[in-house]
């Protein structure tokens, strides 16, 4: 329990520091400007509380050698502005002015595709120097780059998806185009837009103009034409925004059930001494997941059958959910011979694998959104796994998650591991949000199996150049190899890499979902759904 809790106070403290952006005497030259910093003009734009940040972690650990880019120099998340839910995308003008790092335009377009996904309108306050030229080889040209912004800009039009964008300091080059490609414009006096600034400008042509006549908001405002709203100041600018939102018509609703929701009849504080991650205490899961669902109501599907995989129905925040999780208790299972066998809990075996397949089918035929808890050390092997049809009953699995036309959403509480995590819907399989625990582990095998193929692989290319290392050298071949593997494998690292999109208390778990659910209900289409060919 206490572990748990360590590890949780652990992430708030970083999340903390992170938050500071570009430290004290960054914040201190934003305010000189006369101008608020990012997370102050979400704070006075979002009613107040409603901020559900994402991303924090991104680029943590990552750009040293350039002083760090905490939160990738960008902050997003979900907000509601007069009960509206929106995604904010915030440059944080503290962080190298704004500039965009690599990780900056990959995290940009994570907010986007969740706001394509989900329909959610989405807010832009543009504070930003444009590309980070040092990296630009890594920011400009790709997919996943920072031309994909504006794309994504045109498609969310094109969706019916309302973008607000508001430049609150520079706006300039290619950045630029991301808020005339927007819904609605608002500029702040002492702001420039320009595709190339005066210096630029000079350099190219010989030109000689100041900034503001250049690409300031009262030329934009009364010559160009290209802003809807020029503001004084943040405060008015950000009023402003409250106030367009605050006249938005509502768009038809969802097909999913949602009804009054009910909290659980037992303390979700109560899930930090259930928990354990060694796996000589084993928990069961179903006490996590009394502790999260409404009601603890938990209506098991085949709860005699593929044990090692929970399947059932739940309510959420009200809203019905399908529920897939992994048990990591031993289970005695009979197969087709009558012979009895003892289940590893955390490992999905035949069996398990093809009652998740039916019940993930279940779950799309029936419009239920389905939500899936990871702490899954991979499938069954072995002559008896193989025999059993354990490849087929995976790929069946595999394609029913992948085929899901309801919205999924998965939450790591533990290990997340090889094809297991495929199956339970890891993030390659488009679950509208990625949530982790702090004791998540995410990798293609545990840091103790991958140390221990590594150091043999190693070994064994020694032993042919004639060398033979001892008991001590092994030992720490061993440590050496599981220490960087075990950083690898760190919620955090993933988290700095966009593969988690919140790192979230275990208690916040319900919240989470709850707010996940929430934005999945403001996209009402549903494809029709297709599995194709199926492995029987």
């Amino acid at each position: 329990m206490r572990f748990l809790a360590d590890l949780v106070s652990q992430v708030r403290n970083q999340e903390e520091q992170i938050r500071e952006g570009g430290g004290a005497k960054a914040i201190e030259n934003q305010h000189a400007k006369g101008r608020l910093t990012a997370r102050e003009r979400i704070n006075q734009l979002v009613d107040a509380g409603s901020f559900f940040e994402l991303g924090v972690y991104a680029a943590f650990g990552m750009y040293e050698e350039w002083g760090g880019a905490p939160s990738a120099g960008v902050i997003t998340g979900l907000g509601r502005v007069h009960t509206r839910m929106v995604m904010i995308i915030a440059n944080d003008a503290t962080v190298k002015a704004g500039a965009f790092f690599p990780m900056t335009s990959k995290k940009v377009i994570r907010a986007q595709n969740i706001a394509i996904e989900n329909r959610i309108p989405t807010v832009y306050l543009v504070d930003s120097a444009g590309v980070f030229l040092p990296l630009q080889e890594d920011v400009f040209p790709d997919s996943d780059d920072f031309g994909r912004v504006f794309r994504n800009n045109a498609v969310m039009s094109a969706l019916g998806i309302p973008q607000i964008a508001a430049i609150m300091g520079m706006c300039v080059a290619g950045g630029g185009y991301l808020p005339v490609m927007c819904d609605h414009v608002l500029m702040t006096d002492g702001s420039g837009l320009f595709l190339a600034g005066p210096a630029l400008v000079q350099a190219a042509i010989g030109q000689k103009v100041s900034a503001e006549e250049l690409g300031g908001a009262a030329m934009h405002s009364a010559i160009s034409g290209t802003i809807d709203f020029r503001e004084p100041n943040d405060e008015a600018c950000v009023q402003r925004i409250r106030s367009i939102v605050d006249k938005w018509g509502y768009r038809r609703q969802s097909p999913w059930d949602r009804r009054k929701p009910a909290e659980p009849a037992l303390a979700a504080e109560e899930i930090y001494g259930i928990y354990d991650s060694s796996p000589a205490r084993p928990y069961d899961m179903k006490e996590i997941l009394a502790r999260v669902v409404d009601g603890s109501r938990f209506d098991e599907y085949k709860p005699e059958y593929g044990k090692t995989l929970i399947c059932g129905y739940a309510r959420v925040g009200g809203f019905a959910v399908g529920i897939v999780a992994n048990q990591k208790l031993h289970a005695q299972q009979t197969d087709h011979e009558g012979h009895k066998r003892l289940e590893f809990g955390g490992v999905i075996y035949t069996e398990s694998a093809e009652k998740a397949s039916r019940f993930i089918m279940d779950c799309n035929q029936n419009l239920i959104p389905l939500v899936f808890f990871h702490d899954v050390n991979g499938f069954m092997v072995g002559r008896d796994a193989e025999w059993s049809g354990i490849i087929k009953a995976g790929a069946k699995m595999v394609n029913a998650v992948s085929n899901s036309v309801v919205p999924k959403i998965t939450v790591i509480i533990g290990g997340s591991f090889g094809a297991g995590h495929y199956a339970m819907c890891g993030k390659a399989y488009d679950p509208r949000f990625v949530f982790a625990w702090p004791t998540a582990r995410y990798a293609v095998m545990s840091g103790d199996s991958a140390a221990g193929t590594l150091v043999e692989i190693k070994l064994r290319q020694l032993e042919r150049g004639g060398k033979k290392l001892s008991e001590e050298e092994k030992k720490e071949l061993f440590e050496s190899v599981k220490q960087t593997y075990d950083e690898q494998t760190d919620p955090r690292y993933g988290a700095a890499r966009l593969w988690i999109d919140k790192i979230i208390d275990p208690i916040e778990t319900r919240d989470a979902i709850t707010t996940a659910l929430e934005a999945a209900a403001l996209n009402p289409d549903v494809a029709e759904f297709k599995v194709g060919v199926l492995q029987t």
